[in-house]
């Protein structure tokens, strides 16, 4: 039985599947020993059949050698418990804004509930997934997010315990890997006096591609990438080209951290940054281990 309208695998003849996986091999080889950072999120987190696909495909890039590290959002479950509580969430150029009372919800539905269902689905796969959080190691230190108005830079906006990440210490994820773990981070920073301070997933996976000297950064989308104005797909941006659809108003919202992310990890030496389609089933495995374009690429020039 298949799902998601993916194919029968049991009708492709074996000659066909061992063809498949030889296409694979150059890319299995190139990416050996590298690692990648996948922000996974949108649909791909919601569905649990793209759920399934996500964490088959995790477990995939460990066993063939490439150290896989997750990123995760939650959004629309950051939502619905904000709602049980009677309240709405904001969101500033993107970024949610965040009380007291907000981050407390943040804390619970990012480094409990959602975290631990993405480790148990990548375990359930055959791998052997760990939770962390910005504390743990200390990982990911922040400061408020000073937010200027991107019209008028003169004028900044209070978005709450927001976080600007001031460092991270990969250690802790660097250990996790050289025993044979998929890392699963949660994107809540603490600061100076030991505050928690909710941080984009976009931005964390984005800084956390660089610190790591990732090869690939892997952002999951609800979309098929980077659309321009007419709908159609974008499939390879350079930062001057960005540079423009920022200033045109073509990337706007929720993409605007996401894009900014992606060009800040290009600009800063991590080698390709993907964002692609999290609705595909298997858009990750097709994204790197074919020479199928299934997403935005975005270059540093």
């Amino acid at each position: 039985m298949t799902t998601n309208n993916e194919p029968d695998l049991s009708a492709i003849a074996p000659r066909d599947k061992a063809e498949i996986l030889a296409q694979a091999l150059p890319y299995i080889r190139k990416y050996h020993g590298k690692t990648m950072v996948i922000k996974y999120g949108g649909n791909a987190m919601t569905d649990p059949a793209l759920q399934a696909d996500f964490a088959e495909d995790v477990v995939l890039l460990k066993l063939v050698g490439i150290k896989p590290v997750v990123v995760h959002g939650g959004g629309p479950q950051i939502e619905t418990a904000l709602n049980r509580l009677g309240k709405k969430g904001e969101f500033i150029q993107g970024m949610r804004v965040t009380d007291a009372e907000t981050m407390e919800v943040v804390e619970w539905v990012l480094a409990g509930e959602v975290q631990q269902d993405i480790v148990g689905l990548i375990n359930q796969a055959g791998g052997k997934a760990v939770g962390l959080t910005g504390r743990d190691g200390g990982l990911i230190r922040a400061q408020k997010l000073r937010m200027a108005d991107k019209d008028d830079p003169s004028i900044e906006h209070d978005v709450g315990l927001v976080g600007d990440i001031t460092a991270i210490d990969p250690g802790v994820v660097n250990a996790l890997q050289d025993d044979q773990f998929i890392p699963v981070i949660s994107p809540i920073g603490f600061g100076e006096q030991n505050e928690s301070y909710n941080i984009n997933a976009d931005v964390v996976a984005g800084k956390l591609a660089t610190v790591l000297q990732a090869e690939k950064l892997v952002l999951l989308t609800n979309t098929p990438g980077v659309l321009n104005k007419a709908g159609e797909l974008l499939t390879d941006l350079s930062a001057r080209e960005i540079d423009e659809l920022f200033a045109d108003g073509t990337i706007s919202g929720g993409m605007l951290p996401k894009i900014a992310g992606a060009l800040d990890a290009a600009k800063s030496g991590v080698n390709a940054v993907h964002i692609i389609d999290g609705r595909v089933p298997h858009a990750m495995l097709l994204e790197i281990l074919t020479d199928q374009a299934y997403g935005t690429m975005i270059r540093a020039r």
